[in-house]
């Protein structure tokens, strides 16, 4: 099992490394903590606005659903780079878990970190983070 902290990431090379490298080609669990502090690159207006969107469409009965919590939005963003209407696609799927915080058990476990996904390698310093995105959704943190 590889324990990933979420803290400073970049959400889709985050996504992308975790679904192409180390969901598909390996076959471990992956847990990611912090999720609530990864980063979305991108002018904050912009965001929020996309997500406004995202959310909005479709119906409450039929879907297409939207999550409002910063760790489905992430799980849900690794799902849609793996092919999940697959058999492969699925097992990779339940082989990832998110979290938002540290939970207990993996509070003394060495977590790693995505070096390709680091927000260092940011030019600009407009981001916003996946806490802040759920809160303008309607996620109330606890």
């Amino acid at each position: 099992m590889e324990i990933i902290d979420g803290a400073g990431h970049i959400l889709g090379r985050l996504a992308s490394e975790v679904a192409n490298k180390l969901l598909r080609e390996k076959e471990k669990r992956i847990t990611i903590v912090n999720a609530e502090r990864v980063l979305i690159s991108g002018s904050k207006v912009a965001i929020f606005k996309e997500y406004k969107r995202r959310k909005d469409q479709g119906s409450k009965e039929q879907g297409p659903y939207f999550p409002k919590m910063p760790d489905r939005i992430l799980k849900r963003t690794i799902r849609g780079m793996l092919p999940y209407k697959r058999e492969r696609g699925r097992d990779a799927f339940s082989r990832l878990h998110v979290y938002l915080g540290i939970p207990d058990e993996y509070a003394g476990g060495e977590s790693t970190r995505v070096e390709s996904a680091d927000a260092e390698r940011l030019s600009v310093a407009k981001y916003v983070t996946l806490g802040e995105v759920s809160e303008k959704l309607g996620w109330v943190p606890k």
